[in-house]
Parts: C-alpha cells; structure tokens; sequence
C-alpha cells in the first residue's frame, strides 16, 4: 500500500520535519493545529489544515477522537505521530487501526511492553539484555524502599515505573533522605501519569547517557544504526546530543549494537525506536535503561552519520516494504551534533514565551536547522520551549565543533532569551570538548557560573550591529526619537533581551 495523503499529529519542528520527508516522497501532508498554533509554520508548509480546538494540549493535539475525525475528513490513509503527544500511547494506535487508518510506528502491542519501565525492565532480563541491580519489583512504601535500598546500596534512583521527560525521578545519596524522596516519586507518578508505583536501582555515579537507534520491519527485519551519547543535560531531559559517542571503544559499540538489535527482537519490534542505556565511562559496561518507542528528538544525528532518512523508513516500513538497508550496508561516517534551541533563560531554564522579533538562522555546508521559528512568530506558553534544533557534520568530532562554533556565532534570536549562549559556553568547555563530560556536567560545571562569565563567549560586536539595523527599522516604523550612539543602541539591544 502506497500513501497518498499522512496526517501528522504533532506540532513545531517536528511536524515540519515529517512535513518535508513527505514532499520529497510525492505525499500530501495534513497537518493539526491548536488555537495557539495558527500561525505555526507547520500550518503554512502543510497541503491541509485543520483546527482541532483550544491552546491546552489536552484539549487539542491529545484527543484521539479530533485526530481520528480529522483522518477521516481529510482522506488520510496514515499518521505520523512525531514524539510526544500520543507518540507512545498504544490507545492511539488501537484506535487508528479500528478506524482503517494506518499509525506510522510500532505496534500497540509494541508500546505496551516498552512504555512501563518495571515491566520492560524485567522483559530485557529474560532476553538476557544487561540491566542495573535494582529492586525485582514496585516498592510499595517507604520502609520497604529502605530495605531495597540498603540491599542494593546507596547511592540509588527512584523511578517512577510510568515517568518520562524528568519527571517522577529522585536520585538519593543519603539514607535519611528517602522516604521523603519515594513520596515525591509516588506523587509525581500519579499526578503525571496516573500511576503511583516507583522501583529502585543502584546509582551509578557520573554515567554517560548512550542510546541506539533501531529499526523492525514487519518482514522480521530488525537493525541498528549505531549509538548516539546524549550526556549534557539539565533536569533529566537532554540539551546536546552527538553520534558516535567519543567515549565508547569500538569493541564495545559493537556490543551495544548487538544487545540492542537483540532486545529489539525479542518483542518483534516494528518501525524507529531507541534502546537507552546508562553507561559506566570507567568500566564501559551499559545496563539497560529503558526503550522509547518512537522517533526521538535526537534523530538528526544518526542521519546525518549514516545517510538514511529515518523519517522516510518510518513510513516505508509503515506501508508493508522490507528496510531500504541491511546491517552491512549501515556505514559510520564522521560526527554528528545537535544543540537543542530552546526559548528559556540560559541560567534558571526557565521558558521564555513572547514573540520573535529577529531571528537570523546560521547556513552553510554540513549545517541543519529544523526549526519552526520565523520573525514575527509568537511562541506560545503551552507546550516544550523548543523551537528548534541546530546540527553539524564533519569529517570528526573536532571538524564538526568548530563548524557548531561558527554556526552559533552566527545564530540570532531577539525578542524571547535563548540558550544559545549557553550552547557556546558548553562547545568552548574543556570536558566538552575532551569528551569527558557525564551527566553531571551542566549541574557541576555550568549552572553555577556566575552570570558573566556565562556569556564570555557572546560575540557583542556582532549582536549589537544587527540589534542595531533591527532596532533602528522598529524605532522608525513608531516614530520614536533616533539617537544615533552607540549606547542607545548597546540599551536596545539588552531590551530585546541580547544580554538578558
């Protein structure tokens, strides 16, 4: 079955991202929009349209009944999921197959054994995939959460079994300190995801986040296009990812390959997903963490080192066709890394809504931007602060810094703060740039700095001329006073939030 029309059931960059794949394949696209988002560019790139209600997501881009309503109004013959949303929400893909409506992704059956942490933690056991000590069930309270943690020894995580995107997560050094942080995970289990039940496993202190990117057929296919390290992040959610990771020998790659193509088959897995593991950087052994099920922010990267784009797999795959490669014709070529923008302040990471006022996208060979950003675009309060992410290539990891350097230099965003600057800071650190950053890294290196030292990489020349020509074209259009200085320039600029 070929696809003549997909509906994408997402918004921002990733819509547009899923947009674009489909032109390039001869597909009409029909994209879903909230009261928040009829301006977004996913609206305007896609061939249809169509409101599906108020600026909550749970009122709009999570209800299954617009969206199915929607297919069926508009002809589609599949949908794209994106990430997040009703990306893993095995309901959704029930609910599409019901209504004859292919869902681009795996199976319900697929989600469900990966979206709960316990079960599939346990479900790698038995296919023999390494897995962190842990306690060999839910805890149920407090003290049997001291028990379990002084058998398996502190310091320990607790996770919530349904958690995701740094929620329902408590990491414990100190005995006295648990049943307070159990509770918080209990709380924040139930209250995000309607399920209160945590599990504990060993810490492991100052890990590296490394995933796999794997892909089934329903052919009985099953691949992987090498690993990704996803280490700089702030609050459990990932800021930079880069693929290979320059931490993992190639003895051990090809382990992780192997063990993720094998967790993987053991559920007959269908479409993109990614295997993640938390990653000893003194012993090099990996444990399984957890399975996404889904395409993940981060994809980028994997492409731009292989060629292959996932995107078009996904739908291939999707359609009934065999995977486009074969294991032995995945090739590894240079290094890949991707900088997630996101409107927030660079220092509380607090999101920064408001509308763009300039917005200069850096271009040039082997640099990618997928972004939904543009001058004049208000970003809503209602979803993730991401609006975009910026990726290099190059021949290595070091070729492929210095053009992030240079792309960063020539990035520009006004109206809203930004953590571009905090991006250069990152790609001019000594760990960063040695490779010997962990997890760690934002909170003990970055997120304490003192604000100036912050931006000691900011280009200021650069920023004040074009907050002048921006300035200086706003001023005129309100008929407000020129004053041709370089201070009143330099005041403007810090107003649009350059220096902020």
């Amino acid at each position: 079955m070929m696809f003549k029309k997909v509906l994408i059931a997402n918004r921002g960059e990733i819509a547009v991202r899923v947009i674009r794949s489909c032109r390039e394949m001869g597909i009409q696209t029909v994209a879903v929009f909230s009261e928040a988002d009829r301006n977004s560019l996913h609206v305007m790139l896609a061939d249809e349209a169509y409101h599906i209600g108020p600026a909550p997501s749970v009122d709009s881009y999570l209800r299954i009944d617009k969206i199915i309503d929607v297919a069926k109004k508009s002809g589609a013959d599949a949908v794209h999921p994106g990430y997040g949303f009703l990306s893993e929400k095995a309901d959704f893909a029930r609910a599409l197959k019901k209504a004859g409506i292919v869902f681009i992704g795996p199976t319900a059956e697929n989600i469900e054994a990966m979206g709960d942490k316990l079960a599939s933690r346990e479900l790698m056991k038995e296919a023999g995939v390494p897995t962190v000590p842990g306690s060999p069930g839910s805890i149920r309270d407090a003290d049997e959460a001291v028990k379990a943690s002084n058998k398996i020894g502190f310091p320990v995580i607790i996770k919530a079994s349904a958690g995701g995107g740094g929620k329902g997560i408590r990491v414990v050094h100190d005995p006295k300190d648990l049943p307070s942080a159990f509770r918080a995970c209990q709380s924040e289990g139930k209250n995000y995801f309607g399920d209160d039940r945590v599990f504990i496993e060993r810490f492991i202190q100052n890990p590296k986040h490394i995933e796999v990117q794997v892909f089934g057929d329903t052919h009985g296919n099953v691949i992987h296009l090498f690993e990704r390290e996803c280490s700089v992040q702030r609050r459990h959610q990932k800021l930079i990812e880069e693929a290979p990771s320059i931490s993992v020998p190639e003895k051990v790659r090809q382990q992780l390959g192997a063990v993720a193509v094998k967790a993987a088959q053991s559920i007959s897995y269908i479409g993109a997903g990614t295997i993640e593991f938390i990653f000893d950087n003194n012993t090099k052994e990996f444990f399984f963490m957890e399975m996404n099920t889904r395409l993940q922010v981060e994809h980028p990267v994997t492409e731009m080192i292989t060629g292959v784009d996932l995107v078009r797999e996904q739908i291939q795959v999707a359609q009934g066709e065999k995977l486009s490669i074969t294991q032995d014709e995945i090739q590894k070529n240079g290094h890949s890394i991707e900088l997630r923008i996101c409107a927030e302040d660079p220092i509380t990471f607090i999101p920064s809504p408001g509308k763009i006022r300039l917005c200069r996208i850096p271009q040039g060979s082997f640099v990618r931007m997928d972004s939904y950003a543009y001058p004049g675009y208000e970003i809503p309060i209602h979803y993730d602060p991401m609006i975009g992410k910026l990726i290099a290539w190059g021949k290595n990891r070091e070729e492929c810094v210095a053009r992030l350097q240079r792309a960063l230099a020539e990035f520009m965003l006004t109206g809203v703060k930004s953590n571009i600057v905090l991006h250069k800071n990152i790609l001019n650190h000594k760990k960063f740039l040695d490779g010997s950053y962990t997890t760690q890294f934002i909170d003990q290196e970055i997120a304490d700095r003192d604000q100036q030292e912050l931006f000691m990489f900011v280009d200021e020349k650069v920023f004040l001329i074009s907050a002048a020509i921006t300035a200086f074209k706003d001023n005129q259009s309100r008929d407000i006073p020129q004053y041709n200085t370089f201070s009143r320039w330099k005041n403007l600029a810090r107003r649009d939030g350059l220096r902020r």
